[in-house]
């Protein structure tokens, strides 16, 4: 008997049935990836996160109060997606998102999302709920994010500074003089602290943009014998004097207002480092409200920097580092200002979710988490990835069905053995009925 299908006219038989079938496994077998898994990327990326633990840091803080279906864990998801898809409008997140739900669903997105639901979430589940979720990230997967270690204290290295971003209207006090023309917009201001060797932020405040920085250095708890960089406008003599009795090394720029008096000069020509000008022992005082004398003992380094010519000026409480050990820890403070570098050019910084001071923080601390999981990511792989490049690969592949770590170490490869478009597959078999 003659049967039609499609366009083709075949006879049904035994042996054609067999034929049939044999040539069905044959092409699922080569157009199926030796890559694929059941996973898409971002399901990948978002592993780390554990939804028992997250949805019950969030009830702790409140999150989860009057909430039917968008919990803690479903709000992270979808900021998360945000974040690394760089999205700049509510809008454009309810688009991307109910468009690749299918994706998300993976993770653990139920979905479908709506825009009410969202921008209350937004404004009102505390922004503390991901403070708590970055913190306990970092202290259960830090330690395996990579480090270098050249110096005796390059383990025990923490920099410091702040960063300030501009809010279009003045939820957070700014900072500056008011304009003569219009008025003056707000803006945040994020303290951190990171370790050096893993170039993750360990402690984040923020705070309106007028707070000075200096405020925030007596908030610093570091463990004892540990070193600590940070700029000039961090300089607290009483601050400093507790981090000489707990075995606490600073290193920071000096003033140039500042008055003290030398009580020893070290500098040995010959024997210092050569760009070191100027190695002396000095007295800092300072009559405190109480009418007491506050009086700090330091050390002033003082070098010329090679490619600029300028001249600087290091102050440190440590007396047993050499001069050109104090230019190299303050040296390796401009890696947070790399990390901030980074972090607004691949994540959205400029743009902002809400307009509340909650939902503000609420973002800056996922663009945190983000940045946290791409570092875990990179830790997995041996090619050499620069964080931007990482990033927008990562961007653009984030609903494909990639075996994730194979996909870093070579996409190129990953990509040509998966491809069905336009051309067959090699080895694939034609069939040619009529």
């Amino acid at each position: 008997n003659l049967t039609k299908k499609g366009d083709f006219r075949f006879r049904e038989s035994p042996l054609l049935t067999i034929v049939q079938f044999a040539i069905k496994n044959k092409l699922k077998s080569t157009m199926e990836s030796r890559n694929f898994t059941g996973q898409p990327i971002y399901a990948q990326i978002t592993k780390y996160l554990s939804k028992g633990e997250i949805l019950r840091q969030s009830r702790s803080v409140g999150g989860e109060r009057y909430v039917k279906k968008f919990d803690g864990f479903q709000h992270l998801l979808v900021l998360l997606f945000a974040v690394f898809k760089n999205y700049r409008s509510l809008r454009e997140i309810l688009t991307g998102v109910n468009t690749e739900a299918r994706h998300l669903w993976h993770a653990g997105f139920t979905g479908p999302l709506k825009m009410s639901t969202f921008s209350d979430a937004n404004n009102r589940r505390p922004s503390k709920f991901f403070e708590a979720v970055y913190k306990s990230l970092y202290e259960k997967f830090g330690r395996f994010l990579p480090d270098s270690r050249d110096y005796e204290w390059a383990q025990k290295l923490y920099v410091m500074d702040s960063t300030t971003i501009s809010l279009f209207s003045n939820v957070l006090k700014g900072a500056g003089r008011n304009p003569k023309i219009g008025r003056k917009n707000g803006g945040i201001k994020s303290h951190t602290i990171m370790k050096a060797l893993t170039g993750v932020p360990e402690f984040i405040r923020h705070t309106a943009a007028r707070v000075h920085d200096h405020v925030m250095l007596g908030m610093v708890k570091l463990p004892k014998d540990s070193f600590i960089a940070f700029d000039r406008a961090y300089i607290d003599y009483r601050v400093f004097e507790k981090f000489t009795r707990r075995r606490i090394t600073y290193v920071t720029k000096m003033k140039r207002n500042l008055t003290y008096k030398v009580l020893e000069k070290c500098y040995e020509k010959g024997a210092s480092d050569a760009r070191v000008r100027r190695d002396d022992i000095i007295e800092f005082r300072k009559r405190l409200k109480n009418g007491k004398v506050l009086v700090h003992k330091s050390r002033l380094v003082e070098y010329v920097d090679p490619h600029t010519r300028k001249r600087w000026q290091l102050l440190t409480n440590n007396m047993e580092l050499k001069d050109s050990e104090v230019i190299e820890i303050y040296r390796r403070r401009w890696q947070i200002e790399s990390l901030y570098k980074q972090l607004k050019q691949n994540f959205p910084l400029h743009f902002f979710y809400g307009e509340s001071a909650n939902a503000i923080e609420t973002q800056i601390w996922v663009v945190m988490i983000a940045n946290l999981l791409v570092k875990l990511v990179k830790a997995q792989v041996n090619r050499m990835w620069s964080f931007s490049n990482l990033v927008s690969l990562l961007r653009h592949a984030l609903g494909y069905y990639y075996d994730l770590v194979p996909f870093l170490e070579n996409p190129e490869r990953v990509a040509a053995s998966s491809f069905v478009g336009g051309r067959s597959p090699p080895g694939q078999l034609q069939l040619n009925l009529v």
